[in-house]
């Protein structure tokens, strides 16, 4: 029998580090491991960034693989803050994406620069709390000590691959989540804005390069190739093979729905962000704070079972439970409305989850036209299958909901963390001299049964959309 050639992708996510060892020729994952992070439960949300390397160092021995691997990638949490010093050691707990403090800052920057236009045309994306660019203004504003012993800044997969291999180098998926990486790299006007040097951030590397090779003392033998890797969402779309205009709606501790493109995205009204992906080409996406944590937590709330929803019944769920981020409106808290004397708790939990879905599938268009399709006349291409992914594609009340709500067919891959899988056809692509996602296609990740659309529920949409504009209304 021939000898398998091992690679490991490598997912540093809010809430822990997964690590896949996957067969080059074959796609088949060979050993797995994870192990937690710690995320602050105080005013903001924060990690240390040491935790993560802990993590991803148990996670890698867990595979069992991490000895014979011939590559690896890392693929990390967008838009965190990793503040460094002159010895590499972080200067405070890494600011993560869902950590909204940073939201006056963010208002102010979009400001400073000319409006929400300007930063669309420039960046791709209008800044919101959970840019890194707000959280570095955040810091320089709210802790002036410890951004002044900042020698060089970091996002999550930059640190964890900086430790790996010693190169301070990220990719373009990752650093057009900053908010100071254009189309044209980095943006002098921008980081002059914020008063950061340009010697303080990685190279940016072209797609399929290589950032280094793993040095000794690490999860992984000495000499190991590294890839750039990526950001999470970027990832995901290479662990798909994912096609220009295919849909995908992610649901995590964050909801994503995005698409590759093949033109670069630059919505003014900030709902879609334009970011790069990994290859090249673009990733117009939408993403929210409050997805299945926030539906666990209505669960929990209710004394009921996840998967215990029953549908009827007027009342609206808006489960804005950490602020939210689409809509962009980071001081919001939960609410309820329409709670009425006969209204059941399976009916306020199916509430949970319709609200949870409605900002994602809404954007949905906004998504694909950003990304240059050409929706229907009904707005959608209906024929066309939205690939459900994530920690909850695999509950029936998140896929009876998708369906609802949508009116798509939906598939659900059945491969096994796609974020990882991504990293996994990253590392591989170093040794077959091929494209990351021509890797992933090859290994046939996007597979799944599809589930056939239904009607849209138009009557749940219109009732969720006007009791948001009455919430904006009261925000206001």
């Amino acid at each position: 029998m021939a000898a398998r050639h091992v690679v490991i992708g490598i997912d540093s996510s809010t809430q822990s580090t997964k690590a896949l060892a996957v067969d080059v020729e074959t796609g088949e994952v060979l050993g797995r491991g994870q192990a937690p992070h710690v995320v602050s439960a105080g005013a903001g949300r924060e990690s240390d960034p040491d935790g993560w390397w802990k993590a991803l160092d148990a996670a890698v021995a867990a595979t069992g693989l991490g000895q014979v691997a011939e590559a690896v990638s890392v693929a990390g949490q967008q838009h965190g803050l990793v503040a460094l010093d002159k010895r590499g050691e972080a200067v405070r707990p890494a600011l993560l994406w869902n950590d909204v403090r940073s939201a006056p800052q963010a208002a102010g920057l979009v400001e400073a620069l000319g409006g929400a236009e300007a930063w669309a045309r420039r960046t791709g994306s209008v800044p919101t709390a959970a840019f890194t660019v707000a959280k570095w203004a955040w810091l320089r504003e709210n802790e002036p000590e410890a951004a002044a012993r900042v020698a060089s800044v970091r996002l999550p997969h930059d640190y964890l691959t900086e430790r790996l291999c010693g190169t301070a180098a990220t990719d373009r998926g990752d650093a057009s989540g900053t908010g100071w990486w254009g189309a044209d790299g980095y943006d002098e006007e921008i980081l002059r804005l914020v008063g950061l040097e340009r010697s303080a951030l990685p190279v940016v590397l072209e797609p399929g390069a290589q950032a280094g090779v793993a040095r000794s003392g690490g999860p992984l033998r000495a000499g190991t190739p590294v890839a750039t890797g990526t950001g999470d969402n970027a990832a995901a779309a290479l662990g798909l093979g994912l096609f220009p205009g295919q849909p995908v709606l992610s649901l995590g501790t964050s909801g994503t729905v995005y698409t590759v493109a093949r033109q670069r995205p630059a919505d003014p009204t900030g709902t879609v962000a334009g970011f790069a992906d990994a290859l090249g080409r673009w990733l117009p996406l939408a993403c929210t704070l409050n997805c299945t944590l926030a539906v666990d937590r209505f669960a929990t709330l209710l004394g009921r079972d996840r998967e215990a929803v029953e549908p009827g019944g007027q009342v609206v769920v808006l489960p804005y439970l950490d602020g939210e981020r689409t809509p962009n409106l980071p001081a919001a808290s939960g609410l309820v409305h329409g709670l009425r004397h006969d209204t059941t708790p399976g009916q306020l939990l199916q509430a949970a989850y319709d609200g949870a879905a409605h900002a994602l599938l809404t954007a949905l268009d906004d998504v694909l036209a950003a990304g240059g399709e050409s929706p229907d006349a009904g707005g959608r291409d209906a024929d066309r299958p939205l690939l459900l992914i994530g920690g909850g594609a695999r509950g029936r009340g998140w896929q009876r909901t998708v369906l609802r709500l949508s009116g798509r067919p939906v598939q659900v891959p059945t491969a096994p963390e796609l974020v990882a899988l991504g990293a996994a056809a990253q590392a591989a692509a170093l040794l077959t001299g091929e494209a990351a996602d021509q890797v992933a296609r090859r290994w046939d990740t996007a597979a799944g049964p599809v589930l056939p659309a239904v009607e849209r529920d138009e009557a749940a949409l219109d009732l969720i959309s006007r009791t948001l504009e009455r919430a904006r209304a009261l925000q206001a």
